[in-house]
């Protein structure tokens, strides 16, 4: 008897290793059929197994999985290692149009309910800080979380609408993702109509016993490894998912533990990967709103693809070891009394007055305010400046 197969199971399986035969009568199938499937009605079936791959696994799809099943066993008794898909045409159908009515819903919240809040802020920072220009082939990086889906999705509208040609590659990481983790993030991206190039690293085995902030080596090591995959797929730019909320708990926390003054930029040039650039589409909005957005569409991802999010203590949202949670509370306790201290953390970095900074780096060059005290006038200070 032979085995079946489910349509998840089948989205999962990499098309060069099964062979999927349709064995309903040639009318039916060109009315409609399963992508990258042939058609060998049940007629002929017992009698083209020359057509039929010896060294693949042979799928067998009728109507609603029932024909079928006979003739995988059948198949399965000629030596084919054989499945039934279960559910048949009839049930890859329900599952395609159930996951068009997803995307279609999602989209067009993206353009109605969230046009203030999500859209018109990602346009906002597109503009402001410049992030695409004509021609280029970004590489939208994917974690699988929230923010990366949502930044995909909006990329998916700009594209669609924007005035001058650019690329996308919707590109995902495996770097060393347990099995249930990966397929969230496949099913959820096949869910939302993005069409993702997944690769694959070590990643998470090589940074499994180092002790000291094994999360920062391991999104530094991320970073390296999604700048070298883009290039080699001839993209210039990667976009990475951070928010608004992300560059100010970053100001804080450079301020009150690294005792320095520095924020998230919108955009970076890479010092290792020549022509390279990486950008934060995500920059003005909300973590909020993303928030909002996912749960007003009852989209369900990943908080951390980590396959060793259990004991990661720096992972772990409930930890009190995490700094980046510590600043969030500190954020949220201030905000009870200054309802606008988001925005002035935000501001704080676009205000800088240098004129009453101590000091300050530029180009790897510290600057100390008593270089040019002493100049006796505007002038000196000019002419010591240059």
């Amino acid at each position: 008897m032979n085995d079946e197969i489910t349509i998840d199971e089948l989205k999962n399986l990499s098309s060069e290793t099964y062979q999927l035969i349709d064995i309903r009568d040639e009318n039916s199938f060109s009315y409609g059929h399963i992508d990258n499937c042939v058609n060998i009605p049940l007629n002929r079936l017992y009698e083209e197994t020359s057509s039929i791959a010896q060294d693949k696994k042979i799928i067998v799809c009728c109507k609603s999985g029932i024909v079928s099943r006979e003739a995988a066993d059948m198949l399965c008794e000629r030596g084919f290692d054989a499945y039934n898909l279960a559910g048949g045409y009839c049930e890859w159908l329900r599952s395609r149009l159930n996951r068009i009515n997803i995307t279609q819903n999602v989209e067009e919240s993206i353009r109605k309910k969230f046009r203030k809040s999500i859209w018109s802020k990602f346009i906002k920072a597109i503009t402001t800080y410049k992030l695409i220009k004509p021609d280029d082939k970004i590489a939208v990086c994917i974690s699988g979380g929230k923010d990366s889906m949502l930044m995909a999705k909006l990329f998916q509208e700009l594209n669609r609408h924007s005035k001058f040609p650019f690329e996308l590659v919707f590109l995902v990481m495996d770097p060393g993702y347990s099995k249930d983790n990966r397929s969230i993030i496949e099913k959820n991206a096949q869910a939302l109509s993005i069409p993702i190039t997944i690769f694959e690293s070590d990643i998470f085995e090589s940074v499994y016993n180092v002790e000291k902030s094994p999360c920062y080596l391991c999104a530094r090591m991320r970073r390296g490894y999604l700048y070298s995959k883009a290039k080699e797929l001839g993209c210039n730019k990667i976009a990475v998912g951070h928010h608004f909320d992300d560059v100010i708990e970053t100001i804080l926390m450079g301020m009150l533990y690294g005792g320095q003054v520095q924020t998230m930029m919108p955009k970076l040039h890479s010092t290792n990967f020549e022509g390279m650039e990486l950008i934060r589409p995500l920059y003005l909005i909300r973590e909020e709103e993303i928030k909002h957005w996912r749960d007003y569409n009852d989209l369900h991802f990943i908080q951390c693809a980590c396959k060793f999010t259990d004991t990661c203590t720096t992972c772990t949202p409930t930890n009190t070891g995490s700094k980046r949670q510590e600043i969030k509370r500190l954020i949220a306790q201030l905000k009870k009394t200054n309802p606008q201290v988001e925005k002035n953390i935000f501001r704080s970095v676009e205000n800088v007055n240098l004129n009453t900074v101590v000091a300050y780096k530029s180009d790897g060059i510290t600057h100390n305010f008593l270089d040019e005290y002493d100049c006796s006038s505007k002038k000196e200070k000019m002419e010591y400046n240059n």
